[in-house]
């Protein structure tokens, strides 16, 4: 099993000395992938009546101090890409149905190319109705958007000329360069544990991704997608497992678990986002990556 580092990389913690000492330490400690976050804007915590919460956590609210935010993605894989040589970038995870597809399509095939190929497309469908209207997005139908959204990257990723007629995008010949340097395109890893995530993993999905499930969680996840996977002609072994692991990192054993479960690449989280929290996130990373 892989060790990569889950990173929700924020303002104005990650300084762009803190990203570097994470790019330059990923590479030394073995690292295989760094997987930043998204939130485009945050909201207050909503009053108490019948609002719905706004994001996907128990209070309905990212749990981030004032005037901190998530750092754009694809600038801070941008970054990340000219400090490495071989640590894979993964998006986790783009929120696709609220952007624009064709700049996605642009932006992560251009960061391919620079990068030499080495991106990682995690996407998720999102769960927050007010981050949907800051931009300008639509909240309904957006896992069917996604999906759409999905074939027409590919489409612009693979074909030249590219075109593409669907329910929610349409798009007249035209060509989309450079090209990403991976064949077909960067990986998509689909994000989420909904029956509807997994779902949609057996159906389009190159990978899984998803954090905060424990061993026995994930064991049970896999086995409801297994069953997916088989429906539509396909199995696990098409498949890369990502999952940002529960537990004590600072020992590999509690790790091992994961592997059992059937986890491909278990990603430690960077929590503390100051030069002690980044040391112990490299020693565990290191730890476990340097195991017999």
């Amino acid at each position: 099993m892989k060790v990569g580092i889950l990173a929700p990389l924020r303002s104005p913690e990650a300084t762009p000395e803190l990203i570097s000492e994470l790019a330059r330490g990923a590479e030394s400690a073995g690292a295989t992938s760094i997987w930043p976050g998204e939130h485009v804007v945050l909201f207050p915590q909503p009053p108490l009546g019948d609002e719905p919460a706004r994001v996907g956590t128990p209070d309905g609210t990212l749990a981030l101090p004032r005037g901190s935010g998530l750092i754009d993605l694809t600038v801070v894989l941008s970054y990340l890409a000219a400090l490495t040589s071989r640590v894979r970038l993964g998006t986790g995870v783009r929120i696709l149905p609220q952007a624009n597809p064709v700049y996605v399509a642009k932006e992560l095939a251009s960061l391919d190319w620079v990068s030499g190929g080495r991106v990682d497309f995690g996407i998720g469908v999102g769960s927050n109705p007010a981050e949907f209207a800051a931009c300008g997005a639509p909240y309904a139908h957006r896992g069917e958007r996604n999906d759409e959204y999905v074939a027409l990257i590919r489409t612009l990723w693979r074909d030249d000329p590219a075109s593409f007629h669907g329910r929610f995008w349409s798009l007249p010949e035209c060509s989309l360069d450079p090209k990403p340097r991976q064949l077909g395109g960067p990986p998509v890893i689909v994000g989420g544990h909904s029956r509807a995530a997994l779902a949609r993993v057996a159906r389009l999905g190159d990978g899984w991704y998803a954090i905060g499930r424990s061993p026995e969680a994930t064991r049970e996840l896999l086995a409801v997608l297994d069953g997916l996977l088989a429906e539509n002609g396909r199995d696990r072994r098409e498949l890369r497992v990502v999952m940002g692991a529960v537990g004590d990192p600072a020992r590999p054993s509690s790790l091992d678990p994961y592997e059992e479960a059937g986890v491909d690449e278990v990603l430690v989280v960077l929590g503390r986002q100051d030069r002690g929290g980044l040391a112990r996130t490299l020693d565990a990373v290191h730890a476990f990556a340097s195991r017999p």
